[in-house]
């Protein structure tokens, strides 16, 4: 979601605006409009597009709608929510498969677009998802574009129908048909063929994706098109929507830092819904592309289901339930300790996992700073410790953090700030478990709860009896003549009482309140 990052920023910082509004006149509406439409052109989305937008945005900011609403600032996101889903395409389009296999998915885009990658990513994707993909390697003229989609096949487990060495040699149409027989011979059930493509849109290259298409007749022709590519975008998918004819959309390189919301032109100025999209480098950096959630994202409302969806595929339920008896038996290692970072790890990228939580662009600071290697050296740290070590983190004494930290890389200072972090958090986990309120490291007790030390009398520690009756008797007509000279009332949170010296302090009965908001 780098990629949105402006634009959503902006349009953040324009909905905040509208908060402080408990009617909306047309001027605000108008200055809000004329902010989005600023916030889209600087983003890169089309002229057209823009125009259209911003127009459907303001005809239903100022209609009755939003007039009788109790919070007209939130029915204006919502209704730039629901027009931004409409130009990402509206419902999400799932592949639609052949009722014969193999179904044909034929890859079309520019040279660099991230075609090869994509359709490792693709196939290994369909794979998880029981299907037996075959990629195909029909794009014979750049230079070691064979070899490359054999790599990318062998890191996602896929077989790559390669009959050609390419490099210029070999005719595509002809490997294209040859791939369509081969699958139904071996049985695989869906063929990805992965085209050439050019440095720019050019007849022969046209006329080359037209002649594969043609004689593969692919069930989808997916346009593959790089986000960061700027206004080009929709004149580069108008061209080969002319000649090829697509039928759906996957954005690439969607963690990159440009503007790309040129990105956003594509499924409004061609029809054509967004289908995937890709958001990394590595292959399970892929995901459909569903543009509610994307346009939430945008908007800075989360995507929570998205987040729920990469955790239930990484966490397995049942060892989550093996964690928590042992959290709540005392009985939690540094091994456990291990297998849930390794499992968060498979999750996806923590950064972006975060980045999809409702107000994560208040975070941003603090996310552009996480550092994921800290995971890696952290699992290093434990990886270093014996057996023995992991199940009694007590046993580590000097010597031993000597070696941890050799054998890892790292520092002492490292592994005993890991073993101090490990412990805390083993006894906060272990209390939640068993019902009760951790105490957080820096914080008192949470005022109201239950099951921290038991209180002191009121008054401090107890008082020792004076021996002497006289001493005691004038002692106790002093304290009930002169009651201000206690401790002032609420110094804990600090200030003190209200007096001749500080007036403006809260008075006794003020503090009461306080107190009472509490729960003490």
């Amino acid at each position: 979601m780098a990629q949105f990052g402006s634009l959503s920023d902006r349009l953040t910082e324009t909905f905040r605006n509208l908060r402080s509004k408990g009617r909306l006149s047309p001027s605000d509406v108008d200055g809000t409009v004329r902010e989005i439409r600023r916030a889209l052109l600087d983003a890169d989305v089309a002229l057209e597009v823009v125009k259209s937008f911003t127009a459907a945005v303001r005809e239903r900011a100022l209609s009755d709608e939003v007039n009788k609403a109790l919070n007209p600032a939130q029915q204006v996101v919502q209704i730039v929510n629901e027009e931004l889903v409409g130009i990402l395409g509206g419902q999400q389009r799932r592949l639609e498969f052949a009722k014969r296999p193999p179904t044909v998915i034929m890859l079309a885009g520019l040279q660099g677009a991230g075609k090869t990658t994509l359709a490792g990513k693709l196939g290994k994707w369909l794979k998880k998802d029981g299907h037996t993909p075959m990629l195909v390697a029909a794009d014979l003229q750049r230079p070691n574009a064979v070899q490359q989609l054999q790599v990318v096949g062998e890191q996602a487990g896929v077989h790559v129908f390669a009959p050609e060495p390419g490099n210029g040699v070999g005719d595509p149409v002809k490997v294209a048909k040859n791939a369509i027989k081969a699958a139904v011979d071996q049985q695989y059930d869906t063929v990805i063929v992965d085209t050439a493509g050019r440095l720019g849109v050019d007849a022969e290259l046209m006329k080359q994706a037209a002649n594969i298409r043609k004689a593969v007749d692919p069930d989808e022709v997916l346009f593959v098109i790089d986000a960061m590519i700027g206004q080009d975008a929709v004149a580069t998918a108008r061209a080969f929507q002319e000649g090829v004819d697509f039928t759906g959309v996957v954005l690439s390189k969607l963690d990159g830092d440009a503007r790309g919301g040129a990105a956003l032109s594509v499924a409004s100025v061609t029809g054509r819904p967004i289908m995937f999209a890709s958001t990394g480098e590595g292959l399970d950096d892929f995901e459909p592309f569903h543009p509610d959630r994307m346009a939430s994202r945008i908007l800075d409302l989360g995507d929570i289901l998205s987040l729920i969806e990469q955790a239930q595929q990484a966490f397995d339920e049942d060892e989550a339930r093996k964690v928590a008896e042992k959290i709540a038996s005392d009985s939690f290692t540094l091994n456990d300790f291990l297998e849930q970072m390794q499992q968060l790890r498979k999750a996806g990228s923590i950064k972006g996992m975060l980045g999809m939580l409702p107000g994560a662009k208040g975070m941003r600071e603090a996310l552009d700073n996480f550092d994921e290697g800290e995971i890696v050296r952290t699992e290093a740290i434990i990886q270093s410790m014996t057996k023995q070590e992991r199940e009694l983190p007590k046993l580590l004494n000097g010597s031993r953090r000597l070696r941890i930290a050799r054998g890892s890389g790292t520092t002492v200072t490292e592994v005993n700030a890991l073993v101090n972090r490990f412990e805390q958090a083993a006894k906060m986990m272990k209390t939640v478990a068993r019902g009760g309120v951790p105490q957080m490291p820096g914080m008192g007790p949470i005022p109201g709860m239950h099951g921290g030390k038991k209180k002191q009398q009121q008054g401090g520690a107890k008082k020792k009896k004076v021996g002497n009756p006289a001493k005691r008797a004038a002692l106790a007509s002093g304290a009930a003549a002169q009651p201000q000279q206690q401790a002032p009332q609420g110094s804990g949170f600090g200030f003190g009482g209200a007096n001749a010296k500080n007036p403006k302090a809260p008075t006794e009965e003020e503090m009461q309140s306080l107190q009472k908001f509490l729960g003490r």
